[in-house]
C-alpha cells in the first residue's frame, strides 16, 4: 500500500469554499429574491417593502426627481422603478462649484415580488420626494373545471 501526497494549494481551497457558498446562496435565492439590479450607470434605490394580507407596500425616497421623470412598470416577474434628476449648473458671473456632493443622475430599482400583483388596481403617490407604492396582491388562479363531452 503506498500513500501519496498532496500538495496543498490555497487557490483550489479558496475556489472550493467559492463554489460552496455559490450553491448555498444559490439555494436560498428564491426565498429572499428582492435583489437590486441596476444597471450600468444606474443607482440603486433603497426600498421599504410591507406586506398584509392584500398588499405590497413599497416606499423609496427620490428626492430632487419630478413626478414627470418617475417611471414604475411591471415587466413579467418583475417589478421596475426609474427617475433621473440632472445636475443644476450654477457657473454663471464669475462663481464656480466648489463642492458637488448630491446625486445626480439616473436611479433604478427592479424586484422581484413573493407573488404577482394587480397592477390596474395599483396606486402611486409622490410626495416630499418620496414615493409610496401601493400594490395590491393578485387574486390566485383557480383551478377550472373542464366539463367532459360524450360521444353518446
Amino acid at each position: 500500500m503506498a500513500n501519496t501526497l498532496t500538495r496543498w494549494n490555497p487557490v483550489r481551497e479558496m475556489a472550493a469554499m467559492q463554489r460552496a457558498m455559490d450553491r448555498m446562496f444559490d439555494d436560498w435565492r428564491p426565498y429572499f429574491d428582492f435583489g437590486v439590479e441596476p444597471e450600468v450607470g444606474t443607482r440603486a434605490l433603497a426600498l421599504d417593502v410591507h406586506e398584509d394580507d392584500n398588499n405590497y407596500t413599497l416606499t423609496t425616497e427620490m428626492a430632487g426627481v419630478q413626478p414627470d421623470q418617475i417611471q414604475v412598470r411591471k415587466e413579467g416577474d418583475y417589478l421596475v422603478i426609474e427617475g433621473e434628476t440632472s445636475e443644476e449648473k450654477s457657473e454663471k458671473d464669475g462663481t464656480r462649484t466648489l463642492v458637488s456632493e448630491r446625486r445626480y443622475g439616473r436611479y433604478m430599482r427592479r424586484i422581484r415580488l413573493p407573488q404577482d400583483i394587480d397592477v390596474d388596481k395599483a396606486e402611486a403617490q409622490y410626495e416630499n420626494g418620496v414615493l409610496t407604492l401601493k400594490l395590491p396582491k393578485a387574486e390566485p388562479v383557480k383551478p377550472k373545471l373542464i366539463p367532459i363531452k360524450s360521444g353518446k
